[in-house]
């Protein structure tokens, strides 16, 4: 899985990291975060929440137009 693209992605993955480690409760987490416990591996998530939030955009830009993947 590749880094996070968003501050809000960085922080989901995180709660979600802390949920699946045990350090908080699956029954507190929302949205993106209680999917992510679910379907992403710790190292995933992991490497996700790791992402340097200085430079995310603080949500993910709408314009997927320019990628091909």
């Amino acid at each position: 899985m590749a880094k996070a693209e968003s501050k809000k992605q960085q922080m989901a993955a995180g709660a979600a990291l802390s949920a699946k480690r045990g350090e908080r409760p699956k029954s507190s987490l929302k949205g993106a975060s209680r999917q992510m416990v679910e379907t992403m591996s710790e190292k995933e998530l992991h490497d996700m929440a790791s992402a340097k939030r200085k430079d995310l955009p603080t949500r993910e830009s709408s314009s997927r137009e320019s990628r091909d993947d």
